[in-house]
């Protein structure tokens, strides 16, 4: 998982604004008791950091896989 694809999953599960604040705010304990942002910041895989911050809000399994890739065009 690239940034721009945990960004674009991060916006699409959470909203834009929800998503920013979780970014920033919530500590959590799967990435060394940090916000999202530091971890990212310490080189923490953006799939880790992604399905950490599924695991601390509840994300069901089935939106956590594939998330932030683009549609494809049909």
């Amino acid at each position: 998982m690239r940034k721009s694809e945990f960004a674009r999953a991060v916006d699409d599960q959470f909203g834009e604004a929800y998503g920013r604040v979780l970014l920033r705010d919530l500590v959590m304990s799967a990435v060394g008791e940090r916000t999202a942002e530091q971890a990212l910041a310490a080189g923490v895989p953006p799939r880790d950091v992604w399905l950490a911050l599924c695991d601390a809000e509840g994300v069901p399994e089935s939106r956590r896989h594939g998330a932030g890739l683009p549609t494809p065009k049909r």
